[in-house]
C-alpha cells in the first residue's frame, strides 16, 4: 500500500457543518439560473441530451479505468479519480459555455438532469465503479459505504437547495434576478475556499505528491473533456453543441466529492488530493478553451451569417 492511501484529512464536526452548508449555498446560487421549464427543453436537443449523458455516465467513466489501469497511480487516488467522474457536472459550467459561445440552453438542461439524477447515480456510479479498481478491496471494506447515507446527504445538500432556488426564481423572478450575480459571486468564493481548505489542510501530501497529482489529473481531465467533445462528433452533433457537451464532461462538482470524502472515506489523503486538485485545474484548462473557442466561432455560423448577410 502507498504512504498515500494512509493519509487522513480529520474535520471536526463545526468544521463539517460549515462545509454542508457551503454546499447547499452552492446549489442554491446554480438553481438561480434554472427554470422547470429547462427540462422541457429536452425535446429541442434530444439527440444531444442523450450523447451528452452517454458521455457522462458511461463513457467517461470507462476512460477513466483506462487510465487508472495504464498509469496505475495509488489505490486511494484512483478512486479519487472514479468518483470524481461520477460528480456531477461543474458549478462553472454555464458560465464557461456561454463565454465560448456555445449552447447555452442546452448547458442549462444537461445540468439540470444531471445535478437531479446525482442522488442516485453518483452513489450507485461510484460503488459501481470502485469495484473494478485494482487492489482497491481491502481499502474499499474499510469504509462502511452506503448507498442510502450518501444518497441521502446528496438530497440534503444538492437537490433541496436546487428545488428552492428554482421555485424562487419560478415565483420571484425580479428578487432573484437582483441577488443573483451576488449570490454567485459569493458561492465561487465558497468553492474556492473549500478547495483551498482541503489543499492546506494535506498541504505537505501536496509538496510530496504535487508531481503524481498534477500528472494524473491533467491527464484525466484532458481525457474528460476529449470525451464530450468527440462524442458529439462522432453523433454528428453540430459544433456548438460539441463544445457544450466537452465542458459538461469536462468539469465537475468536486466540492460536492470532496464532501463526500470527509463524511465517508475520512477525508481519505489520496482522494481528496485529486479530488481538491481537479476543481482548480478544470476550471484553468476550462477558461482557457473557453477563451479558444471564443474567438473562432464554427465554419457553418460563419457562413450562415454570411448567407443572411447576402439576403
Amino acid at each position: 500500500m502507498d504512504p498515500v492511501d494512509t493519509l487522513r484529512i480529520n474535520f471536526n464536526p463545526d468544521q463539517m457543518f460549515i462545509l454542508n452548508m457551503a454546499m447547499a449555498f452552492l446549489m442554491f446560487s446554480v438553481a438561480l439560473d434554472v427554470l422547470p421549464g429547462d427540462f422541457k427543453k429536452v425535446v429541442d436537443f434530444p439527440k444531444s441530451v442523450g450523447v451528452g449523458l452517454l458521455a457522462q455516465y458511461l463513457i467517461f467513466p470507462l476512460f477513466t479505468l483506462g487510465i487508472i489501469y495504464l498509469f496505475q497511480p495509488p489505490v486511494s487516488m484512483a478512486l479519487g479519480m472514479i468518483l470524481v467522474s461520477m460528480c456531477p457536472s461543474g458549478n462553472m459550467t454555464n458560465f464557461l459555455v456561454h463565454f465560448a459561445k456555445a449552447n447555452v440552453a442546452l448547458s442549462v438542461t444537461l445540468n439540470a438532469i444531471i445535478i437531479l439524477s446525482a442522488t442516485v447515480v453518483t452513489p450507485a456510479g461510484f460503488l459501481f465503479w470502485s469495484q473494478f479498481v485494482p487492489e482497491s478491496e481491502a481499502l474499499r471494506k474499510s469504509f462502511e459505504l452506503s448507498f442510502s447515507d450518501m444518497a441521502g446527504i446528496i438530497v440534503r445538500l444538492i437537490i433541496a437547495p436546487l428545488l428552492l432556488g428554482m421555485f424562487l426564481n419560478m415565483r420571484f423572478p425580479t428578487f432573484v434576478a437582483r441577488i443573483r450575480p451576488w449570490v454567485q459571486r459569493l458561492s465561487l468564493l465558497i468553492f474556492f475556499t473549500i478547495l483551498i481548505l482541503a489543499l492546506v489542510g494535506n498541504r505537505e501530501n501536496v509538496f510530496n505528491y504535487l508531481g503524481m497529482v498534477f500528472g494524473i489529473v491533467a491527464v484525466h481531465n484532458f481525457i474528460a473533456l476529449g470525451t464530450g467533445y468527440a462524442l458529439g462528433g462522432l453523433f454528428k452533433l453540430p459544433q456548438q453543441d460539441r463544445r457544450t457537451l466537452a465542458f459538461e464532461a469536462g468539469v465537475h462538482n468536486t466540492a460536492l466529492g470532496l464532501l463526500l470524502i470527509f463524511q465517508f472515506f475520512n477525508g481519505l489523503g489520496g482522494m481528496a488530493l485529486v479530488a481538491a486538485w481537479w476543481g482548480i485545474w478544470d476550471l484553468v484548462t476550462g477558461i482557457g478553451l473557453a477563451g479558444w473557442w471564443r474567438g473562432r466561432q464554427p465554419v457553418s455560423e460563419l457562413t450562415h451569417g454570411a448567407l443572411q448577410s447576402a439576403d
